[in-house]
């Protein structure tokens, strides 16, 4: 949710290669949001992270991150299914039956043992995949870096996350805050690799991992063969 969490890793991971291309027309505005998401996740949100990983033991993060993960595979199965993706479909909704199972509910990742590898679908990559143009990019309040097409996304991954129908309203709140702390708890080690611009670093790190994700990993070489 918060926008460091789901770009710390994709930023180190995408080469500079990528072909994607920066538009950011409301820059200014994207500027001063980035700097309030900012602001915000180094006074509450990575103290807490911190926090969070010396007191709770590492198995016990282990399986809170196999948890959230496990829910996060109903999401993946339906994308799968919309994008064609039949195979992946039927690997992936292995997985969550497996591990819902066999895995005491999602806490141990049993499917990966047996040989099916967690993918990573969203409804923005399924827009990505139907032709749907990226449109603008766009700092989101609280929820950090998206473009157009990636923020109606995330409204249809909301609708399809099982939390979010949970009746009992605190329980739902602390399922919520505590797959947002896991998930920045899990990429503290990344802090320090952040460097220049932090605004300029997080915008092309987002715009080539979504790239690279809508593409399946094919990017488009801007050198071309020589």
């Amino acid at each position: 949710m918060f926008c460091v969490c789901g770009l710390l890793l994709g930023g180190l991971l995408v080469s500079s290669a990528s072909s994607a291309q920066t538009y950011d027309p409301w820059i200014e505005t994207n500027q001063r949001v980035f700097g309030f998401n900012d602001f915000f996740d180094r006074i509450l949100v990575r103290p807490i992270a911190s926090t969070y990983t010396t007191i709770v033991p590492r198995f016990a993060r282990q399986g809170i991150g196999n948890f959230f993960s496990n829910i996060n595979d109903i999401n993946v199965f339906v994308n799968d299914v919309l994008q064609l993706k039949l195979d992946d479909a039927l690997s992936d909704s292995g997985r969550f039956l497996i591990n819902s199972t066999v895995g005491l509910g999602g806490l141990l990742d049993v499917a990966s043992d047996l040989g099916l590898q967690k993918n990573e679908e969203d409804f923005g990559q399924t827009l990505g995949s139907w032709g749907v143009a990226s449109g603008p990019y766009v700092m989101l309040p609280v929820f950090g870096a998206s473009n157009v097409r990636d923020s109606f996304g995330l409204v249809l991954d909301w609708v399809f996350n099982p939390i979010q129908y949970q009746d009992d309203v605190s329980l739902r709140t602390s399922l919520i805050l505590m797959q947002e702390i896991d998930t920045r708890a899990s990429l503290l080690a990344l802090d320090e690799l952040v460097g220049g611009d932090r605004y300029l670093f997080f915008r092309e790190a987002y715009i080539q991992r979504r790239e690279y994700l809508v593409n399946d990993g094919v990017v488009e070489d801007e050198f071309g063969a020589f």
